[in-house]
């Protein structure tokens, strides 16, 4: 029996402002950095990707350009002296070095000559990272208490599944619903993905570019909206929370995706150690319930499942995948450093490698893969501070549901190209910040857990 505890003892601490001063943690300020984190991800989820502002690239995306903005309002805050936020971050740090090694490489890049589409493709990709950078920085640093962490959560949850019953219509009736969706100052722009048959049915992708997309961006969702199912307040908003997870997990089989399941089974790894053992009996017999409806409303579609991972040396999936390694280790060796150049990895001049970790390893180097990789560990790191510091098992869960993003996005990078997908990236950027939110907030330093600015009045 889930207890419902309304206000959390760090929340009603008083805030430190600056002298002796203090404010309360719950105070919403003008701009409230969780309700502009709830825009952005209501305008990269449910907005369909190929709407983009008139005469804009595809970082024209309302969600995008509304991140861009969350940046630059972070570097304001953060570097405006009567603004400083107070406390260390460490994922400020991870990300600073992804940061400074994409900047290096995007230098080496135009040093060593680009083509017209590179240096465009380059151009765009850092833009691209200052909306990662703004959705992370802003989830880290803003977020100041706990309420408004699980606000944030539930939008994500909510939107998640709205995209999941896109995907299920799709799926059913073969029609593609995005398509009547016109947003007034908005126009249509880029390739629409369409249907691609596999097996005993047909693959969607919903509001985003790309089915591995779809799959992968509701497998990032899909924890929180377990844990709300088993941790919300009252009983229809846990029931409400379970019809949500069965519409994400229903979305991302949609898709018919390696990519989904082995995230799915990532998720289970993590969290299944979590539950108590009534929990985890029923989470499989509603999972096995699930698959057996599954399999007696398409058995067509049940059989291309087992399939997707039957004898991977005669798989075209995995055979193609190991036809392109030779290449890609070819370019890797000619700078293996720092890459051949932030973004210049681009199709259709060179070949889609569907695997993000070679894509880095040519683009960025070593280096460059190495502090991706370290940006995810150190996300894994604090939740897992964070879990061991909290006190209640709705916290300690939230936690492992923050851990379990950041182990789905390692592996699942070795599967598509998925920094290349704008809505997963900046939910995966979400994620890699509300992990810095987690250690803050229980961090035992007061001064660290405050989120809000200090005003300097005068000289203090």
């Amino acid at each position: 029996m889930t207890t419902f505890t309304p206000y959390y003892s760090a929340d009603l601490e008083p805030s430190f402002v600056f002298g002796r001063t203090y404010v309360t943690r719950r105070r919403v300020g003008r701009i409230d950095a969780a309700a502009l984190l709830s825009a952005t991800v209501l305008l990269i989820m449910l907005v369909p990707a190929r709407l983009i502002l008139p005469g804009m690239t595809d970082v024209g995306r309302p969600g995008l350009v509304l991140g861009l903005l969350l940046f630059v309002w972070w570097v304001l805050a953060r570097f405006t002296p009567t603004l400083s936020m107070t406390g260390p971050q460490p994922m400020r740090w991870a990300l600073m070095a992804f940061l400074v090694s994409a900047l290096i490489s995007y230098a080496i890049g135009f040093m060593r000559g680009l083509t017209s589409m590179e240096a465009n493709s380059a151009d765009r990709t850092m833009l691209y990272y200052g909306v990662f950078a703004g959705i992370l920085l802003t989830a880290a640093d803003g977020v100041p208490n706990w309420i408004r962490l699980r606000g944030v959560l539930k939008v994500l949850v909510v939107c998640g599944a709205i995209v999941g019953a896109i995907a299920i219509i799709q799926y059913v009736t073969s029609i593609d619903i995005t398509q009547y969706i016109q947003i007034p100052g908005l126009q249509a722009k880029g390739w629409a993905p369409g249907f691609e048959e596999r097996g005993g049915g047909i693959r969607v992708a919903a509001t985003t570019t790309h089915y591995i997309e779809l799959a992968a961006t509701l497998s990032l969702i899909l924890p929180f909206a377990l844990h709300f199912a088993m941790h919300a307040g009252t009983r229809w908003r846990r029931q409400l929370s379970a019809v949500a997870c069965l519409l994400i997990a229903a979305g991302n089989a949609a898709t018919i995706s390696r990519t989904g399941i082995l995230a799915i089974l990532l998720m289970f790894v993590v969290l299944v150690p979590v539950w108590a053992w009534r929990t985890r009996y029923n989470i499989f017999i509603m999972s096995g319930t699930v698959l057996a409806a599954l399999g007696g409303a398409s058995p067509g579609l049940l059989r291309t499942f087992t399939s997707l991972f039957d004898d991977p040396s005669n798989n075209p999936a995995f055979t193609v995948r190991a036809d392109r390694y030779p290449l890609a280790f070819h370019y890797i060796a000619q700078r293996p450093w720092f890459g051949r150049g932030t973004g210049t990895w681009v199709a259709p001049q060179y070949q889609i490698l569907d695997n993000q970790w070679l894509a880095t390893l040519i683009a960025n180097g070593y280096v460059g893969a190495a502090v991706i990789g370290g940006l995810h560990l150190t996300g894994i790191v604090l939740a897992f501070l964070a879990f061991r510091r909290s006190t209640s098992p709705e916290d300690k869960h939230l936690c492992a549901a923050l851990i379990s993003t950041q182990l789905i996005a390692l592996v699942v990078a070795g599967t598509f190209d998925s920094l290349s997908f704008s809505t997963y990236t900046m939910i995966l950027a979400l994620t890699c910040g509300m992990c810095g939110t987690v250690w803050r907030l229980t961090h035992p330093a007061r001064t660290v857990r405050t989120s809000t600015t200090r005003w300097f009045l005068g000289n203090d």
